[in-house]
């Protein structure tokens, strides 16, 4: 069985089991509450389908119109995502089209420069190293944006900061790589951004040829991983100002009441 085959079998049962693990218990139908309850439970409903809507808006940002800006909020008061949230964005994040183009992009970029030279050349190569640039996105993608941030009930969105000196939101931005939303309030260490590199990393010795494996280059591939991660902050950080420059676009989110 091929490299590619076996990791995309691979990610398959990690969907499936990721998605099982979502599931719960139905609720028991509840009894009709009094009426001076009903007014209350009417506005927890409102707030939740506005908060729905709004995270529909935010998980839909393209950057000029093609490439996904899906985890990226204006809200630093956000609500957290919840587990089937997270896995949600999970999904969408790693399963646009445009990652499928990018996989091809990198993936010839690698077999002109003899990237990886276990692969070989040819359609078959070309073929293997596609593979495993889309096992490395998916596998990046589950451990850093959902199945870390559930364990460790973090947050794996980019709250933009939108104000302030360049200066100040540049050193922000690198921050975020490293700093993250609790679901509980605060801010933490982002386990799941180094955790997720480093697992994305050490998976890719499943698929990746025996030249290329081994736990030095398992954190070598880790630390490009959250390298690449901080520059992607930058741009999270300052292309909605970008846009409003060139394209007078405003982008504003209206906060749940």
């Amino acid at each position: 069985m091929s490299f590619e085959m076996t990791s995309f079998r691979l990610f398959a049962l990690l969907l499936v089991g990721s998605r099982l693990s979502l599931c719960c218990l139905a609720q028991q139908p509840q009894t009709t509450a009094p009426s001076s309850q009903s007014a209350p439970a009417a506005t927890q409903t409102s707030k939740k389908q506005a908060e729905k809507q709004i995270e529909k808006k935010e998980q839909s940002q393209r950057m000029l119109g093609v490439v996904p800006m899906f985890g990226v909020t204006s809200r630093q008061n956000a609500p957290p995502l919840t587990a089937g949230g997270k896995f949600h964005l999970f999904v969408k994040s790693a399963f646009d089209p445009f990652q499928y183009v990018a996989a091809g992009l990198q993936a010839g970029i690698s077999q002109a420069t003899n990237e990886f030279p276990g692969y070989g050349q040819g359609a078959a190569g070309y073929g293997k190293r596609y593979g495993a640039t889309v096992a490395d996105q998916v596998s990046s993608g589950f451990f850093s944006n959902f199945f870390y941030p559930v364990l460790l009930k973090e947050d794996p969105r980019y709250f933009r900061l939108g104000e302030g000196t360049v200066k100040h939101r540049i050193e922000y931005a690198f921050a975020q790589e490293f700093v993250t939303h609790k679901d509980s309030g605060g801010r933490t260490f982002n386990f799941s951004n180094v955790l997720g590199a480093v697992s994305a990393g050490g998976l890719s010795n499943l698929y990746y040829p025996s030249s290329d494996r081994g736990f030095g280059l398992t954190m070598s591939r880790a630390a490009i991983a959250l390298l690449y991660g901080s520059a992607g902050g930058l741009v999270d950080e300052f292309y909605p100002d970008v846009q409003r420059k060139l394209f007078h676009k405003h982008h504003h989110v209206p906060a749940v009441q």
